[in-house]
């Protein structure tokens, strides 16, 4: 019988990882490794660059997240040059930012997380997939989601200059204005994008929470973790995707600590281990003390369950009943289900197209003002947003002519680094059983990590030396040698 099972690659993710399963003699899991054999250096060749070419910069780190690292990076330079964007400009921005969380929602349910739960954890390989839940959800439905995705990526395009990279983002506002007939247009996209989403969590109704088993394998114990969650919040404490204060909450739920984005370093610190290109944060006032949950752990996790429970709630009323429901159904706030991060992000889709009615129902959105030119000499500023899989920090400092001295990038997947190794551990544990190992099997280990919807592109960043460790073991796992470069 095999001692180790590689999953290479692993599949439904943005960017390129593997999985590493060691068996002990039973064919029970020993260990199990979440790997990623992958660098992107933005950290490093953002040095030098004029600062205002970083919002057209790293939305190149990933096709999937652009519009998260466009906005993030935009902020931060508001920050640096100390400017306030005039009202228009705000809400144009958020505006925009909104369609992109619902567009990726639907991306990640739709395409990468749903078929394990519409299609089903051991449906066979080549049915888990897009085609798969169209199979599923009927030609009908699915026509629905791929026409909303269709409209709000062309909202998009035309707010924004592009889709995949957007253009529109400047220091003190954004390049483009609204009219009132492309106002008419995005309220229509907005209403509809309300009815595809509640329609969306009634499908999760009738197939996930309609099934038994579903329900079991949500709350089992091999896909739970009991860490802090945080969050973007508004001032009360509602879930804010493009502003507010950072909040962290224990696993038991009590508020930790609410803090300006610009005084994360305080707060957040990052641990790095010799085998990966991954930092891995934690909570400085708790500390590391390892790849462990709960409270003396401070590791944390981001993502939409986890701003749902960092939040005292949903910041429109259609999203609020669906964040009750989904609370009772997993016994109360805070939860700590992994797989439930798929229900949550339908509630925060949800959110996101309400947001967008009430955004285009305000007058001020077709104004004229839509730029404050800096003035002040750039130093160092520091922009936050709630990326679809999570906080996104952009932190610069700059010399006096603006060339950028310091990038420091903290994406969702570095805040959820440790958590997604564990998950990944404990899911392999808990699934995977010796000695017939089933590609079903392998399948739930993988669904491990994608309800943090990872980024790895994004994720995995070096200043400096590229660190690089290899353990070498004798046939006994005896380690023998350690090579580093």
């Amino acid at each position: 019988m095999a001692q180790k099972i590689t999953i290479d690659p692993i599949t439904r993710l943005e960017g390129h990882g593997k999985i590493e399963i060691f068996l002990d003699k039973e064919g029970e899991v020993e260990r199990a490794f979440f790997q990623v054999p992958e660098l992107r250096g933005f950290e490093t060749f953002c040095l030098g660059r004029p600062a205002e070419e970083m919002p057209r910069i790293t939305p190149r780190i990933c096709g999937v997240c652009p519009t998260a690292h466009h906005m993030a990076s935009t902020k931060c330079l508001d920050d640096l040059w100390k400017v306030e964007p005039p009202p228009t400009a705000r809400l144009i921005r958020e505006l925009a930012y909104n369609a992109f969380t619902l567009e990726d929602h639907f991306l990640h349910f739709f395409y990468l997380g749903g078929p394990d739960f519409v299609v089903g954890p051991a449906a066979p390989a080549a049915e888990r997939n897009i085609l798969g839940v169209i199979a599923k959800v009927g030609l009908e439905t699915a026509g629905l989601v791929i026409r909303l995705r269709r409209e709000v990526r062309t909202m998009m395009q035309t707010m924004m200059g592009k889709t995949i990279h957007p253009v529109f983002g400047l220091p003190g506002g954004v390049s483009k204005g609204m009219t009132e007939e492309e106002r008419k247009t995005y309220r229509a996209t907005a209403d509809f994008g309300v009815e595809i989403a509640q329609a969306a969590l009634q499908i999760f109704d009738d197939i996930v929470l309609k099934n038994e088993n579903y329900v079991d394998l949500i709350l089992s114990e091999a896909y739970t973790h009991r860490t802090y969650s945080m969050g973007l919040v508004t001032e009360d404490n509602k879930v804010d995707f493009y502003d507010g204060k950072l909040r962290v909450v224990d696993p038991e739920g009590a508020e930790f600590a609410r803090f300006d984005v610009k005084e994360y370093t305080e707060h957040i610190a990052e641990h790095v281990e010799p085998w990966s290109y991954i930092t891995f944060p934690y909570l400085k006032k708790v500390g590391w003390k390892g790849f462990v949950d709960g409270p003396e752990s401070g590791i944390y996790r981001v993502a939409p369950l986890s701003r749902l429970n960092a939040s005292d709630g949903m910041a429109t009323p259609l999203a609020q009943a669906a964040h009750d429901k989904m609370y009772e159904v997993l016994g109360g706030k805070p939860a700590h289900c992994t797989l439930a991060f798929h229900w949550a992000r339908l509630i925060e889709a949800l959110q996101a197209a309400e947001r967008m009615q009430e955004l285009l129902a305000d007058d001020r959105i077709t104004g004229k003002e839509i730029r404050n030119v800096p003035t002040s000499t750039p130093k160092e500023g520091v922009g936050v947003v709630e990326a679809p899989r999570g906080t996104l920090i952009h932190h610069y400092q700059t010399d006096e002519q603006g060339m950028i001295t310091m990038v420091n990038l903290i994406v969702a997947t570095n805040h959820n680094s440790a958590p997604i190794a564990m998950s990944v551990e404990k899911a392999a544990k808990g699934m995977v059983h010796g000695p017939d190992v089933t590609d079903g099997m392998l399948n739930m280990v993988e669904m491990a990590f994608r309800p943090y919807d990872p980024c790895l592109a994004c994720a995995t960043h070096a200043i400096g030396q590229m660190p690089l460790e290899v353990k070498i073991f004798d046939h006994s796992r005896r380690h023998i040698r350690t090579l580093r470069r």
